[in-house]
């Protein structure tokens, strides 16, 4: 057993504070395959709400098989990075994927769409450059603008005002880079996309959209914001994960022009120093790239579902945010609240993660409900009836 130090009785202290105000995180081991349904800490049959499984390929017999396959013919991976030791064909077979999909020249892959980001955007832009970011982006975007050297704006959250304003302070700048979510995670809502394409073409931006929410779940085939928007091809970079709709294992991507994307190779630190995507990822992944194309009544579901629960959910007196995405927020207000309630719809048998700072901003603890497309009317009517006896 190693000594107890004083640090550790300072992070012990930390933890109980936690755990008194009832804002400490519990972790759920789950025993069994991700799906619409699990077996979750020992209870059988519990409505998963809070995954990221949009079309429920996580699960998905194609996926599962394809990387199996991929582990059989390429081993467990690389033990490497790329540029040292060699890239599987299977990844160089994703990346073309994923360009095709997002209507861009080429992609490139990470382990995780946090890396991608926070890899990306440093390597970007630098010293004289200039980064105009929504003030709601995704933590690893917050991230990636921190460790670029570049000056940094924050624009109120889709306020086009404001991105304006921003723009005009920086249009002196070598380069400048308009960032945000295509998706807001928390909130659910889309960028508006096509205003931020416009000014950045004005003020000559190059505009980089996070769109983990809404490949798979968002435009009528599932191709995510730029889709929903008419602007397929228009976005100078896209960056995306495998881990939500597409598989739903670990991965991540930018999806950008030739240039962007041989320029990354040659010196984005993720690239450089960390091992390549796992081949077993890369080929479910892949696969899971397939079935989105061939399979669009899974979107089409995924939409139906979200409908579903949002009506739902608004008969039964509650008032959830409004959006266009997968995403159902309702907002409880207090951290413990939120936790409170999480746990007495596990009770009930449904299982949804209760959000507050610093995920999100204090008074504003939320449930965040996203929907599946393999989700059944049946357990649909059976979550509301759990979020009624909780209400």
């Amino acid at each position: 057993m190693s000594r107890r130090t004083p640090f550790d009785a300072a992070i012990e202290a930390e933890l109980t504070a936690l755990k008194e105000a009832g804002t400490y995180k519990q972790l759920k081991p789950i025993d069994s395959p991700m799906d619409a349904a699990v077996s979750m800490q020992g209870r059988e049959d519990v409505l998963v709400l809070s995954s990221n499984n949009y079309l429920g390929l996580a699960n998905h017999p194609e996926v599962i098989q394809a990387g199996k396959e991929a582990l059989d013919h390429y081993g467990a991976g690389t033990a490497s990075v790329r540029f040292i030791c060699g890239t599987f064909t299977v990844h160089a077979a994703l990346e073309r994927a994923l360009a095709e999909l997002h209507y861009t020249e080429a992609a490139i892959t990470y382990p995780s769409c946090w890396q991608a980001n926070t890899g990306v955007i440093p390597a970007l832009v630098s010293e004289g450059d200039a980064i105009v970011a929504d003030a709601l982006n995704h933590a690893s975007l917050i991230d990636g603008c921190r460790m670029a050297k570049a000056t940094r704006y924050i624009y109120q959250h889709a306020d086009m005002d404001d991105l304006k304003a921003k723009l005009e302070a920086a249009k002196d700048a070598r380069r400048i880079l308009v960032i945000t979510d295509g998706v807001f995670s928390m909130e659910g809502d889309l960028a508006p996309l096509p205003e931020i394409v416009s000014l950045c073409r004005e003020y000559h931006a190059a505009l980089y959209v996070d769109d983990c929410h809404g490949v798979g779940a968002v435009g009528e085939h599932g191709r995510g914001t730029a889709e929903f928007f008419g602007l397929e091809g228009e976005i100078d970079m896209i960056s995306g994960t495998l881990g939500k709709a597409l598989g739903g294992a670990a991965g991540g991507y930018l999806a950008s022009s030739q240039a962007v994307c041989d320029y990354l190779h040659q010196v984005s630190r993720p690239q450089l120093f960390s091992n390549a995507l796992p081949a077993t990822v890369a080929a479910s992944a892949l696969k899971a790239v397939e079935i989105l194309q061939r399979e669009p009544e899974r979107v089409a579901r995924l939409r139906e579902v979200t409908a579903k629960l949002r009506d739902g959910l608004q008969a039964l007196g509650y008032a959830p945010l409004d959006g266009d995405s997968a995403i159902v927020p309702i907002i409880i207000g207090e951290t413990a609240d939120a936790i409170a309630m999480s746990q007495r719809l596990f009770e009930q048998g449904i299982f949804i993660t209760g959000f507050g700072f610093p995920v999100v901003p204090e008074g504003t603890a939320r449930l965040r409900i996203q929907a599946s497309a393999a989700l059944s009317d049946a357990q649909i009517e059976r979550a509301l009836a759990a979020f009624a006896a909780v209400a």
